[in-house]
């Protein structure tokens, strides 16, 4: 291909094109007068030739233009980690992966979030508790060290020239309620809680009811209430507060749902004989909101932070389909929680805890006006469609309110202003957080099905999983009874204490 100045220099000869410097002379009439000005604008020639080349110029191949409008959504065409799932656990993950990083940019880590305006999120529909209160030493101890993180919020996640955070945390704490045939397993949990450093004090029937004079006390034979570092928080301050920080470190935020991976496969066999399928991520597909366009994004780990719809990820790599390893699917399927607000101006004060009674039923202040949140789970056989977020308002009449009126009498008067639904990342299998390594897919890490208490433990856990990935092990808290092999060996690592 010859040279374009060359190439203009051939086809002026032909084409009888006189050179810009020839334009300059020639003088052209205008009023009785030479002048060296266009005819068709008027300015001067010399600049008008000028930018009909640099028009010229931006065509040529190896250039940056283009007829077509980018989508300046559009995530990279290459990233070390792509997160999917911009939930508070996919965001505190991305904090921790470039707080961890060992030079500035080292790590590109993408956040692939489908909702963009959170309305549908988990995180920003969940009633924001926190506690300690929980029968396992892990639990304890992620809630623990959350409650630390969240306490130095600023020195962690405030951003130079931007307003200090403000979690609008209540330390009113949580009060567990038991009956008799459960009061055993109250004592148990609090000695283990005890041990792992949470502050909880046991109450009596007669302590309970001198410390909070408007509870019903009958049939409650011993309570639980945190007295330290429990209470509950700003769910979208949290989540924000993570997402403002992360985008000021470099993490790149993309709104898109990832509809597909590439990948690549390799067949083993194990010591019993059997195959074993592994499968290694190659680049992610991002489709973008309201449109025909995506965006396939090479990588060299993927992190499931997609909540609720976790397991639908790996169902897209066909993971859980087959036999023997290859069969055992992620157990995580979305379950939904209705919350309601109520109010009650005479209701309880100020002193007033985060409640769960034994009947499932609970509630928490709202403010200072005298509205309160209320909910419970629903009986496994009784779980709701989960085809969309409407609000089953016979629940409450039938399932709510009859145990809150039983146990706080002042709730028996009472008018629901409000309410929604939201999701659980449920994990089916022992309803706690599956975290780590997926042991059939080389580079995807977990960190989903945590069946209502992702939001209090999302900064130990992002931690958690930014070590594992930077690190190669756990160097904080030891995680490990939280991975995927548990499932496959079918040993569950109950949690009694489920909200």
């Amino acid at each position: 291909m010859l040279p374009w100045r060359r190439l203009h220099g051939l086809l002026r000869p032909v084409l009888g094109a006189p050179s810009c410097a020839e334009l300059n002379r020639r003088p052209c009439r205008t009023s009785g007068w030479f002048s060296t000005r266009s005819l068709s604008s008027g300015k001067p020639l010399r600049r008008d030739i000028f930018k009909g080349n640099k028009k010229a110029a931006e065509a040529l191949p190896g250039s940056s233009w283009t007829p077509f409008e980018i989508n300046p959504g559009l995530p990279p065409e290459m990233s070390d980690i792509v997160i999917v799932g911009g939930g508070v656990v996919g965001w505190s993950i991305a904090y921790w992966l470039k707080k961890k990083e060992s030079r500035r940019g080292g790590v590109r880590v993408v956040v692939v979030e489908r909702d963009p305006t959170y309305s549908r999120a988990s995180t920003v529909l969940s009633a924001g508790g926190i506690r300690q209160q929980f029968s396992l030493p892990e639990n304890i101890h992620l809630s623990l060290a959350s409650a630390d993180f969240m306490r130095n919020i600023n020195e962690h996640l405030g951003v130079l020239n931007e307003d200090p955070v403000d979690l609008q945390f209540n330390h009113s704490g949580y009060l567990f309620l038991a009956s008799e045939g459960v009061a055993h397993i109250m004592e148990e949990n609090y000695k283990t809680q005890s041990d792992a450093g949470a502050k909880v004090r046991l109450l009596s029937a007669s302590q309970l009811k001198h410390k909070f004079p408007w509870i019903n006390t009958d049939g409650v034979v011993l309570a639980s209430y945190g007295l330290e570092n429990e209470g509950w928080l700003d769910p979208w301050m949290l989540l924000n507060a993570f997402r403002r920080k992360a985008l000021s470190m470099g993490v790149i935020q993309c709104h898109g749902e990832v509809t597909d991976f590439k990948y690549s496969i390799q067949v083993l066999r194990n010591a019993d004989g059997e195959e074993v399928t592994l499968k290694s991520v190659k680049s992610v597909k991002v489709q973008m909101p309201n449109s025909l366009e995506y965006q396939p994004v090479e990588c060299a780990i993927v992190v499931n932070a997609a909540g609720a719809f976790s397991g639908k990820l790996t169902e897209m790599l066909e993971v859980g389909v087959g036999y023997g390893m290859n069969e055992i699917p992620l157990p995580v399927e979305p379950r939904k929680r209705f919350v309601f607000v109520v109010h009650c101006p005479d209701g309880p004060g100020l002193d007033s805890p985060f409640l769960i009674d034994y009947s499932g039923v609970y509630f928490r202040r709202e403010g200072l006006g005298g509205n309160y949140i209320c909910g419970a789970s629903p009986e496994e056989s009784k779980e709701p469609d989960v085809g969309d977020l409407e609000v089953d308002h016979q629940f409450f009449e039938e399932n709510v309110w009859p145990s809150l009126a039983s146990r706080v009498p002042a709730f028996e008067k009472l008018k629901v202003c409000s309410s929604w639904a939201g999701f659980y990342d449920y994990n089916t299998f022992d309803q706690n957080g599956i975290i780590g390594l997926h042991p059939n897919i080389r580079n995807m890490y977990l960190a989903t099905g945590f069946s209502g208490h992702g939001l209090q433990h999302s900064p130990a856990v992002g931690r958690a999983v930014a070590e594992l990935i930077l690190n190669g092990k756990y160097q904080t808290l030891d995680l490990s009874a939280f991975s995927f092999r548990r499932i496959m060996k079918q040993e569950p690592v109950m949690e009694r204490n489920i909200v």
